[in-house]
């Protein structure tokens, strides 16, 4: 009986840890946001909710290298949950980049191999991405933005 009130060891308790500071990141977002509805700084809020989202992004990073991934066989496609887990993560990863310091935008954006390309006569910028830095080439999408931007 001892033995089971005892914490887990190894990965068990580092999957743990980790499930625990998304829980808690996410209690702590819930809270910026009822902060920010009642009229609190925006500034302070956004810089809040930065840093909780990057600690948010830390602990599922850690969590991924503790759970064990089934590897997609070649020509599999993926399950219906699969496509929405990816989509969840990007969505957070989008939210995090939204809300991201400019300075650590670009420092991101360079780690990603993501450059964006400003064409005045168009009003459009040019994002490319450099998903695997060791392919060459690049794929660019052109969008328009709005003016001053």
């Amino acid at each position: 009986m001892a033995a089971a009130t005892q914490e887990p060891a190894g990965p068990a308790r580092t999957t743990n840890t980790a499930q625990q500071k998304i829980i808690d990141c996410d209690t702590k977002l819930a809270a910026h946001r009822a902060a920010l509805e009642a009229g609190a700084d925006p500034a302070l809020v956004t810089q809040w909710i930065a840093e909780t989202q990057a600690r948010r992004e830390q602990a599922e990073s850690e969590l991924r290298a503790t759970t064990p991934q089934p590897q997609p066989q070649p020509g599999t496609l993926l399950s219906r949950d699969e496509v929405a887990a990816l989509a969840r993560a990007a969505g957070n990863i989008t939210a995090a980049i939204h809300h991201a310091d400019p300075t650590h935008k670009a420092e991101l954006y360079k780690r990603l191999g993501v450059r964006l390309r400003y064409d005045p006569a168009q009003q459009k910028v040019l994002v490319e991405s450099h998903l695997n830095q060791d392919l060459g080439g690049s794929r660019g999408v052109p969008v328009r933005v709005g003016r001053g931007t």
